[in-house]
C-alpha cells in the first residue's frame, strides 16, 4: 500500500491506532451502515486503499441542532468519521480557523477536489428580497450555495430545515426560505429531522465511505434503510392502538399504562422515521418512550399540519387503522357482533346435539320394544 495516500488507515496509522484497532472500526463502520458480515472484507478494502473524502459542511437558516446531534451520537464511529475518517475541511461550526483563513479552505477544497468532495449543507437557503436574511462576506446563502453544489461529488441535506424548509418555511415564509434540492440540479440526499437521528447521519455517511456511492433513496430522496417505515409500524404502543386503548390527557390512567398517544396528537401514524428503531441518547427512548407523542419532525410542512397536541381525524391506512375515533367504536361493535354469531353458533350445535340425543334415545327405545 502506498503510505502516501491520504487513507482512513493512513490516518489511523498516524495516530497510533494498530491493524487490530482498524479492524475493529471496520466492523463497526459495517455494523452501523447496514452491511453484512460477509461483506467486512470490501469495507476493510475501501478503508485501506480508497482515500479520505473532503467535505465542505456549509449552515444557513438553522439551529445547528443536527451538528449538536451528530457530534453527541452515543455510537463511536461518530466522532472517528467526522474528524479521523474523512476530511473535514470546512464547517463554520467545529473549525478552528477564521475569517480568510478559513475561506481559503474552502476554496482550496472545491478548486482542488472537483467531484470528489462531499457538500453537506444544514439549515434552509431564504429567496426573498435577494436573499438578504442570510449572508456571509457579502454574499448571500444561495450564492455560497450554488457555487460550492457546482462541483461537489455528492450533496447531502442535513435536517428538515435543509430537506424541506421546517419552521423557516413554516406560513407565511416570510425569508423565502427554500430546501436544497429546489435549488441544485444535482441529487441530493435528504436525512430530515429535527434534529435527524445521530447515528442515521453516521450510517449515511459511513456508507458513502464504503460503497463510494448514495445509499438506496425513496422518492423524497431519503435512505430508504431509515425512512422507509412509518414510526406507528414499529412503535411498542401499536398493540395499544389496534385495541382502542388510547390516552385521553397527559395526567389520566392510560398515559400511565403507556396506552397509545394518538389522540394527543401523535404523528406516529403519517411519519416515516427510524426513531423507535434506532433511539435516542445511547439508544435509551425516544420521544413516544418518553411519554410525548411524535410531532412529525421529519416530514415536509410539519410546523402547518395544525396543533401538535390536536389528533388527526384521520390518515391513510387500512381496515383498523381508518380513525382513531372509531376504532374503539368498531371494535365493540365487532365484540359484540362476534359474541352474537357465537352464541348463536352454539345454540345450533346444542340444538343439533339435543336432536341427535333424542334419536339416540328414541332409537334404544325401539330395540328394547323388539
Amino acid at each position: 500500500m502506498d503510505s502516501s495516500r491520504n487513507t482512513i488507515w493512513s490516518a489511523m496509522q498516524s495516530k497510533g491506532y494498530n491493524r487490530r484497532d482498524f479492524l475493529q472500526f471496520c466492523t463497526m463502520a459495517a455494523v452501523i451502515a447496514g452491511i453484512e458480515q460477509s461483506a467486512l472484507g470490501s469495507v476493510v478494502e475501501a478503508f485501506e486503499k480508497v482515500e479520505r473524502p473532503p467535505i465542505v459542511w456549509l449552515h444557513f437558516q438553522e439551529c445547528t441542532c443536527c451538528s449538536e446531534s451528530f457530534i453527541r451520537a452515543s455510537h463511536p464511529i461518530v466522532a472517528d468519521i467526522l474528524l479521523d475518517a474523512v476530511s473535514l475541511n470546512y464547517t463554520e461550526t467545529l473549525q478552528a480557523a477564521s475569517g480568510f483563513q478559513a475561506e481559503k479552505c474552502l476554496q482550496d477544497t472545491i478548486k482542488k477536489y472537483p467531484g470528489k468532495y462531499i457538500l453537506m449543507v444544514e439549515g434552509a437557503i431564504p429567496t426573498a428580497d435577494g436573499g438578504v436574511y442570510c449572508m456571509i462576506g457579502g454574499r448571500t446563502a444561495e450564492q455560497i450555495l450554488q457555487e460550492c453544489a457546482k462541483d461537489a461529488g455528492t450533496i447531502i441535506a442535513w435536517g428538515s430545515c435543509a430537506s424541506n424548509g421546517c419552521v423557516q418555511a413554516a406560513k407565511p415564509n416570510p425569508t423565502g426560505a427554500t430546501p436544497v434540492h429546489k435549488l441544485v440540479s444535482q441529487p441530493v440526499i435528504n436525512v430530515p429531522g429535527c434534529p435527524p437521528i445521530a447515528d442515521v447521519m453516521a450510517a449515511v455517511v459511513t456508507h458513502l465511505l464504503v460503497h463510494g456511492r448514495a445509499p438506496e433513496l425513496d422518492s423524497l430522496g431519503r435512505p430508504r434503510e431509515f425512512y422507509g417505515r412509518r414510526v406507528h409500524d414499529t412503535c411498542y404502543r401499536r398493540p395499544n392502538y389496534d385495541a382502542g386503548l388510547f390516552v385521553e390527557s397527559f395526567d389520566d390512567e392510560n398515559a400511565r399504562k403507556g396506552y397509545c398517544l394518538y389522540k394527543m396528537g401523535c404523528r406516529g401514524p403519517i411519519t416515516y422515521n427510524a426513531c423507535s428503531v434506532v433511539k435516542w441518547n445511547e439508544g435509551t427512548s425516544y420521544p413516544i418512550q418518553s411519554g410525548h407523542g411524535c410531532i412529525g419532525c421529519s416530514e415536509e410542512g410539519f410546523w402547518d399540519n395544525g396543533p401538535f397536541y390536536q389528533h388527526l381525524r384521520s390518515f391513510p391506512g387500512f381496515g383498523i387503522e381508518s380513525t382513531a375515533d372509531t376504532v374503539g367504536a368498531t371494535l365493540g361493535l365487532v365484540t359484540l357482533a362476534g359474541a352474537g354469531v357465537h352464541a348463536a353458533v352454539t345454540n345450533i350445535r346444542k340444538q343439533k346435539l339435543i336432536a341427535e340425543i333424542h334419536a339416540e334415545d328414541a332409537e334404544s327405545n325401539h330395540q328394547k320394544e323388539s
